[in-house]
This record gives C-alpha cells, structure tokens and sequence, in this order.
C-alpha cells in the first residue's frame, strides 16, 4: 500500500501556483503563463489570476493583464492587488483618469498588504494631471504605510524638489 498522499485539487493548484512564480521570477514567461493557467484550471484564485496577470504585463500585454485582474476581483472582490495592478496598467497606457476609481478601490481593499502601492500609483497620476500637492500627500502617505518604500520617496522628493 502506498504512503503517498492523494492531494486535493487546491494542495495540487498552489504546486502550480508556486512552480509559475518561479518561472515567473527567472524570466521564463511561457513557461510561468502555462503553470498559472493549470493552477486556475485545478481551483481558481484571485491570487493566480492576479499573478497570471502580472506574468502578462511583463510580456507587454497589457489588456490581458488587466482581463485577468478583473477575473481576480470576480472570484475575490476583497483582494486588493488586482485593482492596483489594473490602475498600474492603465497609467502605462495613458489613460490615467480611468486609473484612479481601481488605484482607490485599491486603498479601501480589505484584503491588501500593499495599501503603500496603489497611494504610489494614485500620487503618479496626481502629478501627470498637475495636482502637485494632492500628489505629495499621497507619496507622504506611501512613506508613511512603509517608510522604507523608497520609490516613494523619490517621487516625494523631486517632486518637492521642483515645487521649492
């Protein structure tokens, strides 16, 4: 008799779930997009359709990067990284104003570590649109939820720089 045990299907898609980011960290995209995709296949989670789509902007798709954020809120409206990582790809494409609803649904996610990220991303837009001080408040208030944040800092400081 065996002593292997039989893994359930959410024990076998994070297996899948953590081979694709190790692919995903060493660059090899193809091979990262097919273990997500089996991972969503065997138990979809918000986290590997976020994760899916991150792998996706990283090979320049952004439109189904932001497709598969948007499967992510479906399966857990309450996990934040998808609505930042969409307000991230729209500020890459432009279209900035369209940005900010998912950068702030970010901010009042209650599933989100990250709240540091999306204040970041909401300050870029401020500063594109010429709202230098409302800009300056958010980076502060990114230093302020992770003071080792250096990005943030950067954009604090040169856009202060510039105001002075």
């Amino acid at each position: 008799m065996s002593t292997d045990k039989i893994k359930s299907p959410l024990e076998k898609s994070r297996e899948y779930l953590n081979k694709a980011y190790e692919f995903q960290m060493k660059g090899q995209f193809e091979e990262a997009i097919l273990n997500y995709k089996l991972s969503l296949e065997l138990f979809p989670t918000a986290e590997a359709h976020t994760f899916l789509g991150w792998t996706y902007s990283f090979t320049g798709d952004l439109d189904k990067a932001i497709e598969e954020c948007k499967n992510a809120i479906s399966v857990d409206a309450d996990y934040g990284n998808p609505y930042n990582d969409i307000g991230s790809y729209l500020i890459q494409q432009g279209k900035h104003d369209e940005a900010l609803p998912w950068l702030e649904m970010a901010v009042k996610s209650k599933r989100y570590e990250n709240h540091h990220f999306a204040h970041l991303n909401i300050g870029r837009v401020l500063e594109l649109k010429g709202m230098w001080f409302e800009a300056l408040e958010e980076y502060r208030t990114a230093i302020i939820l992770s003071p080792d944040y250096l990005l943030a800092k950067q954009y604090f400081n040169k856009l202060q720089g510039l105001l002075n």
